[in-house]
């Protein structure tokens, strides 16, 4: 008779008691959940092994290094990464499961539907937002050159499921602005790490392209007010990348 492959889901926390509770309810159908905790300093602990999670801590000291140390810390055939901020449906349970038994693949593509200020956003780049999250233990690790935005580095092939993980990205334009303003931080390392100089027109052409690229190309401008708003924003932090990584060079 043929092993059932393991299954372990892993969420990445660090004072997630607001969506902790939600997120391990969503994802009970796993043979194992583990909370991967960056020392929070709220509830999330407590609330995550009282809903049956192990949960391990590490501290934090980028994104691809965290899902490394979580890869390293479980025994599993498969992992399952999983945001705080995210929720599985049954569909998408069903559908893991059966993808799982497929022994031609290492890793499968997630879709997102990405909740933004209150409403799910199907355009400006952000469906189907595919994200590689389920993938073969052992054939599976992340770029650590990138440490926002990580890039996973697959021994073997890759597939596309169809349901989609449910993200509830920003409730707020604050929040918005400060998850951004942290990115781009990373963003402008990455890039001053590349050798990358910014040149005058950068600081126009760049962002007036990602505007298009968002609102005509991505077709944002189908989703209203939402899209127009969304693909103005994300031109603006493409313009504040390029000024940071100035002021890399000239540090």
């Amino acid at each position: 008779m043929k092993k059932k492959p393991k299954l372990t889901v892993i969420i990445l926390t660090k004072n997630e008691e607001k969506n902790i509770a939600a997120c391990m309810a969503s994802v009970q159908w796993a043979d194992e959940v583990v909370v991967f905790d960056a020392f929070s300093q709220d509830r999330t602990v407590e609330i995550a092994r009282g809903s049956g999670a192990t949960v391990l801590q590490h501290r934090f000291q980028n994104f691809a290094q965290q899902r490394n140390a979580a890869l390293d810390a479980v025994d599993s055939d498969w992992v399952f990464f999983v945001d705080a901020d995210e929720r599985a449906t049954p569909e998408l349970a069903a559908e893991v499961r059966r993808a799982i038994q497929d022994e031609s693949r290492s890793g499968w593509w997630v879709p997102r539907h990405n909740y933004i200020f209150g409403r799910v956003i199907r355009h400006a780049g952000w469906y189907p937002d595919y994200q590689l999250r389920l993938l073969r233990h052992s054939q599976a690790r992340y770029d650590p050159r990138r440490e926002v935005h990580e890039i996973v580095i697959l021994d073997g092939e890759e597939g596309y499921l169809e349901n989609p993980l449910i993200h509830y990205n920003y409730d707020t334009l604050a929040q918005f602005t400060e998850r951004q303003d942290r990115y781009t931080d990373y963003e402008a390392r990455i890039l001053f790490d590349q050798g990358v100089r910014p040149r005058l027109h950068n600081f126009v052409l760049q962002p007036l392209r990602e505007l298009r690229r968002r609102y005509v190309s991505l077709e944002g401008y189908k989703d209203g007010f939402h899209g127009l708003l969304l693909s103005l924003l994300m031109a603006y932090y493409n313009l504040v990348t390029y000024l940071r990584l100035r002021r890399l060079w000239r540090q």
